[in-house]
């Protein structure tokens, strides 16, 4: 580790913390529909989506309602981007003439994108056209992320209220996330990226000549490259920003026209886990005591920050394979030293590993490095974020929620240690409760460990295993537990573009969104109902440090639990492999 990585990732991560009370608050005045300073401009558009679609913006429903009414809006929009990818030949803005995506490939990237996970299986710039990136890529960022959005208002109602029965109304918390949050910041992002050289344009693709000719795999002369442009700026600002992750081209933000320069690496990164850390502060102020707010986004940091060491580290430390070779793998001022290998030289170890593990914190997914390519122990730490559930910032809306859950798992058991009836926040957690936090925890590993399973076994999964043995092993294990916890990074080494792992993949990302949001929203229906029960004495305090460092423990014993033997087999056994 160099001072100079080291003081990056400082300002990095100092940044994230002073902006999440002020842009916190702001969030906590949208979702309580108090007055901003933008309902000047933006409340006739809002009132003017509520009359279109016939919504009473003040009409509240219960969970049940409510969740109806998200899996309808998710499954219509699942549905327009599957039928966008099939028609894509005949349909406008393709000036590339490209063809209808496969049946199962638009199946898994339906699902994908309205899910906010954004596995990409395929090459973006050579399989869709500009018209299917932005009415069905772009829309999608939008609202997969103001759907989960919606979600954890209706969730914090439910902590925050006490002997109701509703908790708000889905319709009107998506469309206040997307209106006052998504698309002003997208707005301000798009116009900073596009000043870096982030490209944004309707024309076609462009051909420039190159400098020395070459030859193709058919021996016939290439003098020309065709450079892919396109729509991408306006996708990227919110692929980042609502932690949906899919990249405009196909090595996503380690692409020049993507991801051009160390400033736009910056305020993309920033922008993964900007409003993620923000929600921590608005849930205090929904509940009325922001010291909850900041021990949650404590609980997370000291996660971030611990993978962030040992991600850091282990690629700096590079790959002791290389060094008998005569390979100098030590930082100089000319030699940016460790495993450099699918990082780009002008991002380097610090921004590489940085940006791995907080997109893999986040169910963000991009990357501007080749996450196939880090050591065994790099790879392992981005593995652990996903297998935590997402929970360490995780997803907009969603990894709040899941943290909540285990909030709730640690306050229970904390109350059977010292022989209490378990409370947070004045409600009792009771039976019911700890049904569904159970149901939301196990739910991820059965899903990622079970097809994980299916996938080394069964001919059809085993077929695209291109890299043999424990890394092999590692590649499957990585890309469902990625869909599984609607990430959408992967390690690329695996050939993941066939019916096999489209349909199965599909399966996974289906379960762990709705699934998980289903119950999340009952849990909630549950607490609001519950009467207050005043503190005392005895009631566990959910704002100190020690709670915090409980909470970890717990998140951590959960996720080690769950995974450890699977990573034996992968990246643990893989690093003894390396270094032996």
């Amino acid at each position: 580790m160099t001072p100079s990585g080291a003081l990056q990732i400082l300002i990095y991560l100092a940044a994230l913390v002073l902006v999440a009370k002020p842009l916190g608050k702001f969030i906590g005045r949208v979702f309580q529909r108090e007055r901003t300073f933008l309902d000047p401009v933006l409340g006739p558009v809002e009132r003017l989506i509520y009359r279109l679609a016939r919504i009473s913006s003040d009409e509240e429903m219960d969970w049940k309602t409510n969740a109806v009414a998200m899996l309808l809006f998710n499954f219509v929009g699942l549905i327009v981007v599957y039928v966008l990818q099939r028609l894509q030949r005949f349909l406008p803005l393709n000036p590339q003439g490209l063809g209808a995506v496969t049946p199962d490939s638009s199946f898994n990237t339906a699902i994908s994108f309205a899910s906010n996970t954004n596995w990409q299986g395929y090459g973006s710039e050579t399989t869709m056209s500009y018209l299917t990136q932005m009415l069905g890529m772009t829309v999608q960022n939008f609202v997969s992320a103001a759907t989960g959005m919606a979600v954890l208002a209706l969730f914090i109602r439910g902590i925050a209220r006490h002997s109701a029965q509703t908790l708000g109304n889905f319709w009107v918390d998506m469309t206040r996330s997307t209106l006052y949050i998504l698309l002003p910041l997208s707005f301000v992002l798009a116009l900073a990226l596009v000043s870096q050289g982030v490209v944004q344009t309707m024309s076609p693709y462009t051909s420039v000549p190159l400098l020395e000719q070459t030859t193709d795999a058919s021996g016939a002369k290439v003098t020309e490259q065709v450079i892919a442009v396109g729509p991408a700026a306006s996708q990227i600002a919110i692929k980042q920003l609502g932690t949906n992750g899919g990249g405009f081209f196909n090595v996503n933000s380690a692409h020049p026209l993507e991801n051009p320069t160390p400033l736009s690496n910056l305020l993309e990164m920033f922008s993964i886990l900007l409003i993620a850390a923000a929600l921590c502060y608005t849930f205090g102020y929904m509940v009325g005591d922001t010291r909850q707010g900041w021990a949650l986004l404590a609980a997370m940091m000291v996660i971030l920050v611990s993978f962030v060491w040992i991600t850091y580290q282990a690629e700096s430390a590079g790959n002791p394979r290389l060094a008998p070779l005569g390979v100098d793998q030590h930082s100089t001022n000319v030699n940016p030293g460790g495993n450099m290998e699918g990082k780009e030289v002008r991002f380097g170890v610090p921004n590489s590993a940085l940006w791995g593990i907080a997109t893999t914190a986040a169910s963000n997914g991009s990357v501007n490095s080749m996450h196939d390519s880090f050591t065994p122990m790099g790879g392992l730490g981005m593995l652990v974020m996903m297998q935590l559930g997402e929970v360490v910032f995780g997803g907009v809306g969603s990894g709040l929620y899941g943290m909540l859950v285990f909030v709730i798992v640690a306050v229970f058991v904390a109350g059977l240690l010292v022989g209490r009836t378990p409370e947070y926040l004045g409600h009792k957690i009771e039976a019911y409760e700890m049904k569904m936090a159970s149901l939301l925890i196990l739910i991820m590993p059965l899903t990622a460990l079970g097809l994980t399973a299916l996938g080394v076994v069964m001919d059809a999964g085993k077929a695209t295993i291109f890299n043999p043995g424990a890394h092999g092993f590692s590649e499957v294990l990585y890309a469902f537990t990625s869909q599984g916890n609607n990430n959408g990074s992967s390690f690329a080494g695996l050939g993941a573009n066939t019916p096999f792992y489209n349909l199965t993949g599909g399966l996974a990302m289906l379960i762990s969104r709705y699934w998980l949001a289903v119950p999340t929203l009952a849990l909630a229906g549950s607490l609001v109902k519950k009467k207050l029960v005043p503190a005392s004495e005895g009631t566990l305090l959910t704002h100190t440090p020690l709670f915090v460092f409980w909470l970890i423990a717990v998140v951590l014993i959960v996720g080690a639990l769950n995974f450890l033997p699977a990573l034996a087999l992968g990246p643990i056994v893989e690093h003894f492999m390396m270094v032996q």
